[in-house]
C-alpha cells in the first residue's frame, strides 16, 4: 500500500508540473477513466483498513475493467446520441462513497475501541 500512495503522490506530482490539455472531445472519456481509477484506488483503501482480503490481481483486473467498461459505456452512448457517461460516473460516484464511508467507520470505530481499553 506504501507503494500505491506513493505512486499517487509522484503522479498528482507531475500532472500539476506538466502542462498538458485534453482535447474537449475526449473529456468525458478522461472523467469515466478518472472516476474508475478513484473507485478501485478507494475499494483498495477499504479493504486494507478494514483487514479484508486486498488482492493485487483482484485491483488491477477491477481497475482495468472498470476502464473498459466505462469507456464502452461512454462510446456506446456516443453512438447512440445520450449522455451514458454520467451513469458510469454517478455510479462510480456512489461506490467511492460508499467505499470512503466504511473505511471511515472502520477506523472510527477502532480508534473508539483503543480509547475504551485505556
Amino acid at each position: 500500500m506504501t507503494w500505491a500512495f506513493l505512486g499517487i503522490i509522484i503522479g498528482a506530482i507531475l500532472g500539476l508540473s506538466l502542462n498538458f490539455s485534453i482535447p474537449i472531445e475526449l473529456t468525458k472519456y478522461t472523467a469515466v477513466i478518472i472516476m474508475g481509477i478513484l473507485d478501485a484506488l478507494f475499494g483498495a483503501i477499504r479493504a486494507e483498513a478494514t483487514n479484508d482480503q486486498f488482492d493485487g490481481i483482484i485491483f488491477i483486473s477491477g481497475l482495468l475493467f472498470n476502464i473498459i467498461l466505462s469507456v464502452l459505456i461512454t462510446i456506446l452512448g456516443d453512438k447512440l446520441g445520450l449522455d451514458l457517461y454520467l451513469a458510469a460516473a454517478f455510479v462510480f460516484t456512489f461506490r467511492i462513497f460508499t467505499n470512503v464511508g466504511a473505511t471511515r467507520r472502520d477506523l472510527l470505530d477502532r480508534y473508539l475501541a483503543g480509547r475504551r481499553k485505556s
